[in-house]
């Protein structure tokens, strides 16, 4: 580990002593969320958990202790990090891979399942391309599609999913393969049919008005989940070969994807009504600059060397990526929480400890129980090397991996 990390002691000065121990539940929020919100909108992590609320800010300052450094190599390229640090509002402990991603025969890629709505663990989820670390990635549609609420570009099979607009804030590998965080638009159309206004592509919900695109990359139909209950005024197309096989208002769950689908509610089904059997369909989805892989979080938390959050007040259990543009380095970052040796972290927190890791741009992904983070070990074998706080491995829909294939010169 570079001595940036090890010296982190030193960077890490000082926290202000807190009022009172940080340790109660948010018992200001009244009824949880709306499903609909839940789906659109979730704020810390994908099953909308109840975070702890950390303590008010008062009083003088005082130093920020850091011990129990555990450092160690995965592969050429990627070194793991483990540390417990305390504040005045308590100890945390932290989990760091950095990565170079410029060492021969290592790769970052988006991972999933095979489908798009298909949940795993993520050591199952890594071990499907053999990744050597990893951890969870997008917030998801958590107890009903399953599937990522944003957009994802793998490596190998492209496009994935997304939506034009609303969750488009990405880790990506840009058109050279260099690691960046931003706001990545996804432009979608249909070839030859400007009055159809796609805004998703194999996503969990199809907004009221708007046209959505299912490819047998997303599994098993999903019914009138897709339209949140809406059951009129709903319209689907199936298309197999690029022509229309079929038109139908009824949704079906649990069916195979035998082809692609577009459905649309509202003004969105009555775009569609251009569409006739034997009609020629194309849809093409890119993203915009040409990224080679990509996935999304919900949140910037550092854009352009600045700290873009100022929420100081619910801690979870976090994750994030981050990239040093000194060193060209991926930082990935697991912070445990709900327990009494680790607390969580407020946004601002992580971000401010990302800062101090050296990130000048970082990535909120998907927190609370979902926070996971894989490594090989010593002995080969990848393993959980941070403590999930729901106490057994959730089942995600997607993750940021790193592989490893040895050169043949090596």
């Amino acid at each position: 580990m570079r001595t940036r990390i090890a010296a982190l002691v030193g960077v890490l000065t000082c926290a202000l002593v807190a009022g009172a121990p940080a340790l109660a539940e948010d018992s200001s929020r009244t009824a949880p969320p709306s499903s609909d919100h839940r789906v659109l909108h979730p704020k810390h992590t994908s099953g909308n958990e109840r975070g702890w609320i950390a303590a008010p800010v008062t009083g003088r300052w005082a130093p920020v202790r850091r011990s129990s450094d555990i450092t160690r190599e995965v592969v050429p390229g990627v070194t793991y990090t483990q540390w417990t640090q305390t504040d005045a509002r308590g100890p945390i402990q932290a989990h760091l891979l950095t990565i170079n991603p410029r060492t021969p025969g290592l790769k970052i890629d988006y991972a999933d399942t095979g489908t798009v709505k298909g949940v795993a663990t993520v050591p199952d989820i890594l071990a499907v391309d053999g990744a050597v670390a990893g951890v969870n990635g997008d917030f998801y549609d958590i107890g009903r599609t399953g599937a990522p609420l944003g957009l994802g570009k793998d490596l190998t099979h492209g496009v994935l999913h997304g939506r034009t607009s609303g969750w488009n804030s990405a880790f990506y590998l840009d058109h050279r393969g260099r690691p960046t965080i931003g706001e990545l638009p996804l432009v979608l159309r249909v070839r030859k049919h400007p009055e159809i206004t796609l805004t998703q592509y194999n996503s969990p919900v199809v907004p009221s008005g708007g046209v959505g695109f299912y490819t047998p990359r997303w599994g098993l139909t999903s019914g009138y989940a897709v339209t949140q209950g809406q059951r009129k005024g709903v319209v689907a197309v199936w298309i197999k070969n690029h022509q229309v096989i079929r038109k139908t208002t009824k949704l079906k769950a649990g069916k195979p994807m035998r082809g692609s689908m577009l459905i649309g509610r509202g003004a969105g089904a009555r775009q569609l009504k251009s569409l006739r059997i034997g009609s020629r369909v194309v849809v093409r989805a890119r993203l915009q600059g040409g990224p080679r892989m990509a996935i999304t979080g919900n949140h910037l938390l550092i854009k352009d060397g600045v700290v873009n959050v100022i929420d100081d007040r619910v801690m979870h259990p976090r994750t994030a990526v981050g990239i040093d543009r000194d060193t060209g380095e991926v930082l990935v970052l697991v912070v445990d929480g709900r327990r009494a040796g680790s607390r969580g972290y407020t946004m601002l927190e992580l971000a401010n400890l990302m800062v101090d890791l050296g990130a000048d741009q970082a990535l909120n992904l998907d927190g609370g129980g979902s926070s996971t983070m894989v490594a090989r070990g010593t002995a080969g074998r990848n393993r959980v090397v941070n403590t999930p706080s729901d106490g057994f491995l959730r089942r995600v829909a997607n993750a940021l991996e790193v592989t490893y294939r040895a050169p043949k010169n090596r």
